[in-house]
């Protein structure tokens, strides 16, 4: 008889966002994002950092000050890591597992890209201006986005 308490296909992918955003070198906020095509093949993977070729220790990592002493102005969110980290070509149709619900740039490169729906682990900034946009502009374009189940299930592994 087969095992019945194997990971969902959401957990599964969620569990890769989570695993992606522990790449993350910021000190306050690690994003990770999984996009996964329609059949359930991994297309791509991302996390928050600088961008290529900017060294993580000459960029600033505060939240607060002049904006060229924070990182805001340079980090590269993990929604736009993946969609960019997409060697295949294209994500249209896609399904993009994220550890935070999206920002308005990342967003507006949801949409251009063709990600067909947002699964989200957690939306702790939804009442931001921010927030409040993506999701009016994923309704608009008729981007699903639902949260993540978190149906209580204890990872461990069966070795």
């Amino acid at each position: 008889m087969k095992r019945t308490d194997y990971l969902s296909w959401d957990e599964y992918f969620m569990g890769i966002a989570i695993l992606s955003s522990m790449r993350s070198k910021d000190p306050s906020t690690q994003v990770g994002a999984c996009i996964v095509d329609s059949d359930k093949k991994i297309l791509s993977m991302g996390y928050n950092g600088m961008p290529r070729c900017c060294s993580d220790d000459e960029y600033p990592w505060d939240r607060e000050g002049n904006p060229l002493d924070s990182k805001y102005l340079f980090v590269c969110h993990a929604e736009l890591n993946a969609i960019l980290n997409c060697h295949g070509g294209s994500v249209k149709d896609a399904v993009c597992y994220t550890t935070l619900f999206p920002c308005n740039e990342c967003a507006k490169a949801i949409i251009q890209s063709g990600i067909s729906e947002i699964v989200y682990l957690s939306d702790k900034y939804s009442e931001t201006d921010s927030t409040v946009a993506s999701k009016r502009m994923f309704d608009s374009a008729g981007v699903k986005y639902r949260p993540f189940d978190m149906s209580g299930k204890e990872i461990k592994f069966g070795l």
